[in-house]
């Protein structure tokens, strides 16, 4: 009889079974096969949280299929992810198949590789129960919270609502930031430029006003700004000091989840959850052409940023012979991982750093590929040798008043030959200062610039940003971002808009709730601290019932009490103001909260009753009937755009429509991406009106273009 390994998907089935050969089965479970039911709690409070775990409903098939597979096998080995989840699903499966959890029947592997995989199955050892332990408490808090604390929600707020631990917690981060912005005193400040032409120069270079007699001075107002510009608009400006320095920029580190998330949510406009399911594809293997299926990653939910020393060897032998010996540094970088990170696997890197992003072109799909490809990069990046540049530092003086001058030059690109990191905040431009300045010289004033600016309130958190603040404040783990960004906007807590995230009325109203009622839930550092009493669990430095018990005691206290307190009461959630007009009175319409969710009324309610679905118009018009488009999503999550009148018209599409009229019929022109394909295209059955599109060309990096 031959061997059984049971994985989690069919993918990463397929992959290991190639390389494991004829003497193994190897089965997928499809996720877990037993979970706490559905209806009911499924915790017993009283008896010390016992949990009442039942086969999920619909897997029943699957189940069978494992018990009869296990039973005609000579060994049954559990290779479900390398993490607290996957060690609770292979501890169900072992409970449900009747294995010994004494023997060594556990397998993991950072990477389904040949090598990694054999060693795995080399080297099995038993389930690790502290690790489900700690899946085990985070489970039945969660369970806890979500299923206790929602209709309390149903009742004082709406039905259909949910409250969950850590997605109150990023909620009230969203809240917060958002009045902090509507909170925000602008204050008014100048900046004075002063663009300055060496003797023998062609091209001037900028120096702003920094202050007087070496101090710092703020322009608060134009009267401030005006008499420093009258007092050096006809002085000379003469160089004071000049400093000429080099400077060194390392790579940053390897991905890890939080910053994979971050990057692909700048670099490539990829929402979290898509990041983390293409990641999964990468990982658990495609279908290469000559290889088969092939597992390109390393594992994806990692807080780690060690390297393996093969990995080392194999991207530093890739560094040499691609780049040359000058940009490989004498040895191997080695990144801290910060404190609190679990460290369990290596950072995310290709599996196989020859494998280029370049060779896989016509296997991947688009956004495996762009995934890859930035995982790739970053890889090979992180162990290239620091840029360097050249940097002048010049103070320059007029009329008493002090301004400086920087700029820097490419003396060696290093790791930025092939990868910039980028963040949210816009770098500053770069000015180019001569480096033959001397002490004592006297610079041609070529113009000179006041201009008046505002301080800025805090930006809205966007998905990368808010992913780093969930990292820097041990809110979650790594596995656990995406999906509760996911959770918040589509239990419309938040809502997405132009890429950043905004709180709803409800999500105000039911944030101000918990604050009010569960102070704990909805407290960052409580939260954090969970976080670190689970991390003691998996270390096995604390009892999983006990940390259950501590919790459960303040958190069944506040229940009863808010219950208490609101007996007769009910949140009022505020009506969105809109642009739209009642057709039927006149009246603003509002955007109200219903059963089943947003709607648009009337703002006389009772008096006036009209109410119409909300929909997400967009730019221009129909080009059948001239009513107004509506952008929808697709079960799948694909953004479509159809007429309003629905069927009535008829007219759908997956092209965007643009605020752009067809010069041949005047109708609304669409644009069409698609696999490279980019053209502008009047939709009008009756037009032909067409635009080709070049391909968009990659962004230079600041080093690049100099």
């Amino acid at each position: 009889m031959a061997n059984l390994v049971i994985v989690e998907s069919p993918a990463k089935a397929k992959t290991i079974a190639k390389y494991l050969g004829s003497g193994y089965k190897v089965k997928a479970s499809m996720g877990h096969v037993i979970d706490l039911p559905r209806k009911g709690l499924g915790v017993d409070t009283a008896a010390n949280f016992e949990p009442q775990y039942v086969p999920i409903e619909g897997k029943h098939e699957i189940i069978d299929e494992l018990v009869k597979a296990a039973g005609n096998s000579d060994k049954v080995y559990l290779a479900t992810d390398p993490d607290r989840e996957g060690e609770a699903i292979s501890w169900h499966l072992a409970r449900l198949l009747g294995l010994n959890e004494k023997e060594p029947n556990r397998i993991t592997f950072n990477e389904i590789t040949k090598r990694a995989v054999s060693d795995g199955i080399a080297h099995p050892r038993t389930i690790d129960q502290n690790l489900v332990d700690a899946q085990q408490a985070r489970r039945i808090l969660d369970r806890l919270v979500g299923y206790q604390l929602s209709p309390f929600l149903w009742k004082k707020v709406r039905r259909g609502l949910s409250a969950g631990r850590v997605q109150s917690v990023v909620t009230r981060m969203i809240v917060d930031r958002e009045r902090e912005i509507r909170a925000f005193q602008p204050e008014e400040y100048w900046t004075i430029d002063a663009m300055l032409l060496k003797n023998g120069a062609k091209k001037p270079f900028v120096a702003k006003f920094y202050g007087k007699g070496g101090k710092k001075q703020e322009l608060k107002s134009e009267a401030e700004a005006n008499a420093v510009y009258e007092a050096v608009r006809q002085s000379p400006f003469v160089v004071r000091s000049v400093k000429l320095s080099e400077r060194k920029r390392n790579p940053p580190p390897p991905f890890i989840t939080s910053t994979l998330q971050q990057d692909a949510s700048r670099r490539l406009g990829m929402q979290s959850k898509r990041t983390m399911a293409v990641a999964q594809q990468l990982y658990e293997g495609i279908e290469l052409e000559g290889r088969g299926m092939t597992g390109l990653i390393t594992y994806m939910r990692t807080d780690s940023v060690r390297l393996s020393d093969d990995a080392l060897q194999a991207v530093r032998a890739y560094i040499k012979e691609s780049y040359g010996s000058d940009y490989c540094p004498h040895s191997a970088r080695v990144f801290k991982t910060r404190g609190g990170a679990q460290d369990a696997h290596e950072a995310i890197r290709p599996s196989d750093v020859t494998l280029t992003p370049e060779l896989l072109k016509n296997d991947l799909s688009r956004d495996q590929l762009r995934l890859y490809r930035l995982i790739w990069e970053r890889f090979v990046a992180c162990q290239m040798a620091a840029a360097t540049y050249h940097v002048v530092s010049a103070e320059i003086e007029s009329a008493g008043y002090d301004f400086r001058a920087s700029g820097q030059t490419v003396k060696f690109k290093g790791y930025t030959a092939l990868y910039v990191e980028k963040t949210d905040e816009e770098e500053p431009e770069n000015s180019p200062v001569p480096a033959d300045l001397s002490e004592g010289e006297t610079l041609k004033l070529e113009s000179l610039k006041p201009e008046q600016h505002f301080t800025q309130p805090p930006p809205r958190y966007n998905e990368a940003s808010l992913v780093k603040a969930m990292e820097e404040k041990g809110i979650g783990r790594p596995s656990t971002y995406a999906p509760t960004i996911s959770t918040i906007i589509d239990r419309d807590y938040v809502s997405r808009e132009e890429k950043v995230l905004k709180p709803t009325p409800l999500g105000e109203a039911v944030t101000d709730l918990m604050i009010d009622k569960f102070q704990d839930i909805v407290d960052i550092q409580f939260t954090a601290g969970m976080e670190n009493q689970l991390d003691r669990v998996e270390a096995g430095e604390e009892d999983w019932k006990s940390v259950l018990s501590d919790f459960y005691r303040d958190f069944d206290g506040e229940l009863k009490k808010a219950e208490e307190d609101m007996k007769e009461k009910r949140v009022k959630i505020a009506d969105e103001p809109t642009d739209e007009v009642c057709e039927v009175c006149g009246k603003p319409m509002v955007i109200k909260y219903g059963r089943f969710g947003r709607f648009m009324s009337c703002s006389g309610y009772p008096e006036c009753k009209t109410t119409k679905p909300l929909l997400d118009y967009t730019e221009g018009a129909c080009p059948l009937c001239g009513s107004r488009i509506v952008k929808k999503k697709s079960k799948k999550g694909i953004t479509y755009y159809n007429c309003e009148q629905g069927t009535k018209c008829g007219f759908i599409t997956w092209d965007k429509p643009l605020d752009r009229a067809c010069p041949k019929c005047g109708k609304t022109l669409f644009q069409h991406s698609f696999r490279g394909e980019r053209r502008i295209n009047c939709l009008n059955p009756e037009c032909d009106y067409q635009e080709e599109l070049a391909a968009p060309k990659a962004k230079k990096s600041k080093q690049d273009a100099e």
